[in-house]
């Protein structure tokens, strides 16, 4: 035995370490059934364990977690365990025995047992898999880059390693389910080449994965929000996906998509309704503040007035037991809610106020955002919360994160910036972006209106202010090389400071840059310019271009939102049937799947350009579609519930006047009713002066009307009639409205409204517009006003449109003057003689 071991050293010190057959011990560990029998085996064998034993332990400790509930989960218990240690231990010695795929699991194990990045077995396995990584097969790499991906290394050299090894094996890769990891991974370092690559090859292999496979479709969704980029294509796939299998999402699963669509801007009516049905379902399983505040996240903002009710009598039972976390959750949903459930408001509020200390400083502002908008009033949390905002601003060197605080501080009563506040802004403005830097004019702006220090007078520090953030946003557009870089940073941007400071610079710049406008980015430009108001014909020339030139890769769904600013508008481009042809025909196929409330939206645009489509009129005019679209108003929030009524009626109005060949029933009467009684007849300063003065010009008081509703609900400012010899016709005592509603016989609702007038006679419709009226560049007249203007001339009237700009210029400064030019719109006369 001794001359053995002189002669074989190596081997004795293998067979020393290894037993000679490890397979009972294997197979005994295979037929445990809880970790008390795996603890037992190890602490027993713990001498001669081998690698692939210790792999086998751990792998089989996980599986009875995740055979467990979350609630009976105890990871905690187990990773602190003495003979996960030994584990723990082992695996740190046996790590370079191990092969690949055990090496990768051990790694992937140990993570989900809760051990951080800087452990030394996670730091040694993760270092030996570097070693190997070029030998990985895709299953491997999929896995190792997820592990890594925990571990907040998207960024690192070795993910930007992977990302190379993709990249040059992407046309052999033919697991879709190893590619979206890697996918999901990887996205942070990618360029936008490569995503397309990757986006093509997903959409290649879609039709390999059977329809349950609803993890492999949710990652793909996330790579398409990690890289900002709504591919419908691919997002309509995996969109069919979820709801071939929404009766078996659970609620993380169901609350990590709706997520996900919300940050692409992916609306899916039909898997909102399913998901509605299936969480309304779940209310009664969920009983743990955990889980029903989860619920209460994602269903609130669905549910109707009967689970909203339900939800919030929950929440206010278990209210006691929420985490600072939790608490700022629910306040975030019941200000997506619109809730005005003031005793719940008052008890969430009295959680954060107890862990205000804890939040951090993106948090505050979503606390003090949701509390302003739910009129929530309490001194004593804002002036705690004013206290630690300052805290964090006073040492805060982030521009973006300096940004949101001064937000923060602008939203609270009686804001005010002190000069310390100002200088601190003043020297991170090189470095902000345009969302920074309107960020900071918002609040600043805001202060000088609600601050009463400064309701009397603005301070020169404010002004400088606003004229250095002038400056360094024109500085930062002119300066601007790419349309990609621009469009991330303008596409959300609102507000006042940047409409009157910044708008023109940014649509130069647009404008310098719009050669590279194409079929991905065209939905969003068209969508800016329709946000802004501002035309330019130049931009909106090259939309339709890209359009006529790129339509086949251009996705239906983004044809809405295309056709939006020249709608809004009022303008055709050159080619005017063609574009509009192009764009009906890309969606024909589609008409039947579109979102309801999109189909009435499009309808309504093209028919402001009076551009009528008889298959889309047939597709939204029909009792099938009229149900479908009620089902979706029910999970719409109020304003943008009222806003598809609105639209629906004027698309209505609209087909039965210019187009009543289609025979389309007018069915808004009742709707009309109930919304006209609200408002109906009231007059603003300049209404009142018009009307004075048309008295005078006309003969008389009982010469005009105000406040006229005509048939088909339409309010005219106000209303004259004149006879063949353009003599003024009197009315008689019932000439002007106080804000009640005339009393509308039904007949009106059909008849052209100078039907009944002496023969020759004409009745004349005067409109005063304001700015609303018309484009914020030029006085050129937006696409409602227009159609306003059209479908008055189809039902009788002479319609005369009196401008803001015109009204009150220098020209019409006296009394007289605008006399004449009342009498000068009405009859054709000149100045009067007096």
């Amino acid at each position: 035995m001794l001359r053995l071991r002189a002669i074989c050293p190596f081997s004795w010190r293998v067979f020393q370490f290894r037993p000679f057959s490890f397979e009972p011990l294997l197979s005994r560990m295979n037929k445990c059934t809880d970790e008390e029998q795996i603890f037992d085996l190890i602490e027993k064998n713990k001498a001669i364990l081998s690698e692939k034993q210790v792999a086998c332990a751990l792998s089989m400790l996980w599986q009875f977690q995740k055979q467990k509930t979350s609630l009976l989960k105890n990871v905690e218990c187990i990773r602190d365990h003495p003979q996960f240690l030994t584990l723990h231990n082992l695996a740190t010695t046996k790590m370079e025995f191990m092969n690949d795929n055990t090496l990768v699991n051990v790694l992937y194990i140990i993570q989900q047992f809760g051990f951080e990045a800087h452990d030394p077995l996670v730091e040694a396995l993760v270092t030996e898999a570097w070693r190997r990584l070029e030998r990985f097969d895709i299953n491997m790499l999929s896995k190792f880059s997820s592990c890594l991906a925990d571990q907040h290394l998207c960024f690192s050299p070795l993910m930007g390693k992977i990302a190379d090894i993709v990249n040059r094996n992407l046309e052999t890769i033919q697991d879709l389910r190893c590619l979206s990891v890697l996918m999901v991974s990887i996205s942070s370092l990618i360029s936008q080449r490569f995503q397309e690559q990757l986006v093509n090859k997903a959409e290649q292999l879609f039709d390999t994965i059977d329809s349950s496979q609803v993890n492999i479709a949710r990652r793909i969704v996330q790579f398409l929000r990690n890289i900002k980029y709504s591919y419908y294509p691919l997002l309509e796939r995996c969109n069919k996906v979820f709801l071939s299998n929404v009766n078996h999402l659970d609620l993380d699963s169901i609350s990590k998509i709706l997520s996900l669509y919300h940050s692409l801007q992916f609306h899916s009516f039909e898997f909102l309704l399913m998901t509605k049905k299936r969480l309304t379902e779940l209310i009664p399983l969920f009983d743990h503040p955990a889980s029903f505040v989860k619920l209460f996240v994602t269903l609130g903002p669905l549910a109707g007035p009967e689970e909203e009710k339900q939800l919030k009598s929950t929440m206010l039972l278990m209210s006691e037991e929420l985490t600072s976390q939790q608490a700022l959750a629910v306040m975030g949903a019941m200000e997506e809610m619109e809730s005005r459930n003031s005793r719940l408001i008052k008890k969430i509020a009295s959680i954060l106020y107890k862990h205000l200390d804890n939040y951090k400083p993106v948090e505050l502002l979503r606390i003090t955002q949701a509390l302003i908008f739910l009129h929530f009033q309490s001194k004593e949390l804002f002036v705690k919360l004013r206290e630690l905002l300052l805290s964090y601003l006073k040492v805060s060197v982030i521009p973006s994160e300096i940004s949101l605080l001064v937000c923060a501080l602008s939203m609270l009563p009686s804001p005010h910036l002190d000069e310390a506040r100002i200088s601190q802004i003043e020297a991170v403005l090189p470095q902000c972006d345009l969302n920074d830097l309107n960020s900071f004019a918002t609040s600043v702006l805001r202060c000088i209106q609600f601050d009463p220090m400064y309701r009397n007078n603005t301070p020169g520090k404010q002004l400088k202010l606003l004229q250095k953030l002038d400056h360094y946003g024109r500085q930062r557009l002119q300066k601007c090389s790419s349309l990609n870089l621009l469009w991330e940073e303008v596409k959300s941007l609102k507000g006042d400071w940047f409409a009157d400071s910044l708008l023109e610079e940014t649509v130069v710049t647009l404008q310098r840059l719009m050669d590279e406008i194409n079929y991905i980015n065209v939905a969003g430009i068209a969508s800016f310019i329709s946000r802004t108001n501002y035309l330019s014909t130049s931009l909106l020339d090259r939309i339709a271009s890209v359009v006529l030139q790129q339509n086949e890769k251009i996705h239906p769904f983004a044809i809405l939102a295309i056709i939006l600013p020249f709608s809004a508008l009022n303008y055709d481009p050159p080619q005017r049937d063609e574009f509009f042809g192009t764009c009906l025909q890309h969606l024909n196929s589609y008409l039947s799947i579109l979102d309801p409330l999109k189909l009435v939206f499009l309808g309504y645009s093209l028919a402001t350009r009076e551009y009528f489509s008889e298959d889309l009129l047939k597709a939204i005019f029909n009792i099938r579609f009229l149900a479908k679209l009620d089902s979706q108003l029910e999970l719409l929030c109020s304003s943008l519930n009222m806003k598809v009524q609105f639209r629906l009626m004027e698309l209505n109005r609209a087909v039965c006047l210019e187009c009543p060949e289609y025979q389309i029933p007018w069915f808004h009467d009742r709707f009309c009713q109930q919304q006209y009684k609200k408002d109906f007849g009231r007059m603003n300063g300049a209404q009142q002066q018009i009307y004075k003065m048309l008295a005078e010009v006309l003969g008389g008081i009982n010469f005009v009307k105000a406040s006229v509703l005509t048939p088909y609900y339409y309010t005219i400012d106000f209303e004259c009639i004149l006879d063949k010899r353009k003599k003024p016709i009197p009315y008689g005592s019932h000439n002007t409205t106080s804000g009640k509603l005339p009393k509308i016989h039904s007949e009106l609702n059909t008849q052209i409204a100078g039907s009944r007038l002496p023969p020759g006679a004409e009745k004349i419709a005067l409109e005063f517009l304001d700015s609303r009226a018309f484009c914020r560049n030029i006085p050129h007249l937006k696409g409602k006003s227009a159609m306003k203007k059209r479908h008055l001339e189809i039902l009788g009237y002479h319609v005369i449109q009196i401008p803001h700009f015109e009204w009150n210029s220098m020209a019409l400064s006296t009394k007289n003057a605008r006399m004449d030019y009342l009498r000068e719109r009405i009859f054709g006369e000149g100045k009067s003689s007096s």
